[in-house]
């Protein structure tokens, strides 16, 4: 078993009660409540924002040419591209683009953002890549399984299909390409590290659905 497929392994559990929370069950047989919907594109607006802010610095540690073109091209995609798919879901709602930056984060996002920050700004490239590779790996498992039935609410059928898409699918393989070298090279107590990173950012991935289901908000 090589170690991505290891680390896929130690989330298992994770992964299948995200496969079976509401919301995403809700994406998928489009039962799900719009506003929940709304609340989880504005706050993931505001996460994409401090990704690339982390891929940025991923880039800068990167040890190989190839890679730190790649997180800058990702750190730029997180801003630009996929803020595309969010901003023709703000035109639809009538949300201006300064609404949506006054929009607060939700207690959620700013601990898994900040936490990815507080990892990549630590200095190791390996943890750093291990903290971020759940957003896009979780996200495209999701997607190809949403994907094989599709949803009957076209607004969640779009957000699905960007995520199960054969460019979304190259983009997470060169990544975990990337970790799978980077860990190869590796002592026992850092790949350790990147273990604890990735379970980690994988278990904020199933508090981000469910603080979108709750619509959380600050309790005081």
């Amino acid at each position: 078993m090589n170690f991505t497929s290891g680390l896929w392994k130690s989330i298992e559990a994770i992964y299948d009660g995200i496969l079976r929370h509401p919301f995403v069950r809700g994406l998928g047989d489009g039962s799900l409540d719009r506003d929940c919907f709304r609340f989880y594109v504005l706050q993931d607006s505001l996460y994409l924002r401090e990704f690339g802010r982390a891929l940025a610095v991923a880039a800068a540690r990167a040890p190989e040419d190839d890679w730190i073109v790649m997180f800058a091209e990702h750190a730029a995609n997180a801003v630009k591209v996929e803020r595309m798919l969010h901003e023709g879901f703000f035109r639809q709602w009538g949300l201006t683009p300064r609404e949506v930056s006054a929009t607060p984060p939700a207690p959620t996002n700013l601990a898994y953002t900040s936490y990815l920050l507080a990892v990549a700004y630590g200095g190791k490239f390996h943890e750093a890549i291990a903290a971020l590779l759940p957003c896009y790996w979780i996200y495209w498992e999701v997607g190809k399984t949403l994907e094989q039935k599709g949803s009957p609410e076209p607004l969640f059928q779009r957000w699905i299909a960007t995520y199960a898409s054969a460019e979304f699918g190259t983009v997470v393989s060169g990544v975990l390409e990337a970790a799978e070298t980077t860990a190869a090279g590796l002592s026992d107590q850092q790949r350790d590290a990147m273990r604890r990173h990735f379970v980690t950012t994988s278990r904020y991935e199933w508090m981000f659905w469910d603080m979108a289901y709750r619509r959380e908000s600050w309790p005081v």
